[in-house]
């Protein structure tokens, strides 16, 4: 399902990628953001992760044979020549160019590698119950609990909008928050951001 600001997360990542030389360490690293600290509530996470079923474009300098369009593997892995397999889920885009340059380093003096996330296919979350199109939903951006309620066509009338609850994965558990619909819009709790593979339960 396609989002109105799409564009401009790609267009984001594909900046990200070419400005790597200037991102300081700290910046590049996994859970740098304090928005990750946080479990994914409140801003919207400030790095993206790849993840599968994503499309990757990897290019390499003055090699035509190395560059092409990778999709992620549901094992989280990415297939190319030379290096055969590489683990790609879990990584930012700045992440795995880092990987492939220093693995391609080992075939190549100083190769010039740049990795765009193309098509963002990974990003799902579920919602389930008393809505009107319940189902899996594939966002192509950061989006609030509130934005996917509208998503789906709002509430069937034997809606429970005062118990909801989120579902969110915490290793080999699920998270229960409680999330009252008529509350956030009132402004009296918070309306945070959804995380991969949430599940949105309306009773």
């Amino acid at each position: 399902m396609k989002h109105p600001i799409a564009c401009s997360l790609l267009a984001g990542m594909i900046f990200a990628s070419a400005a790597m030389a200037a991102k300081p360490a700290w910046a590049q690293a996994p859970g740098a953001g304090s928005s990750e600290r946080d479990g994914g509530r409140g801003a919207a996470p400030d790095v993206y992760r790849i993840g599968p079923e994503d499309i990757l474009v990897i290019s390499v300098w003055k090699n035509d044979a190395l560059s092409r369009s990778v999709p992620v593997r549901p094992d989280g892995k990415i297939s190319l020549p030379l290096l055969n397999d590489v683990q790609a889920s879990g990584l930012t885009a700045l992440e795995l160019r880092e990987v492939l340059t220093r693995k391609l380093a080992e075939y190549m003096p100083s190769p010039e590698v740049a990795v765009i996330v193309s098509d963002i296919r990974s990003f799902k979350v579920s919602v389930l119950g008393e809505i009107n199109r319940p189902g899996r939903y594939e966002l192509k951006t950061w989006s609030t609990v509130l934005d996917v309620l509208a998503l789906v066509g709002g509430f069937t009338q034997f809606a429970s909008r005062s118990r909801i609850i989120i579902l969110q994965p915490d290793g080999k558990t699920m998270k229960r928050i409680p999330f009252n619909y008529n509350k956030a819009l009132a402004g009296e709790q918070e309306n945070f951001y959804l995380r991969n593979g949430d599940i949105i339960l309306v009773p």
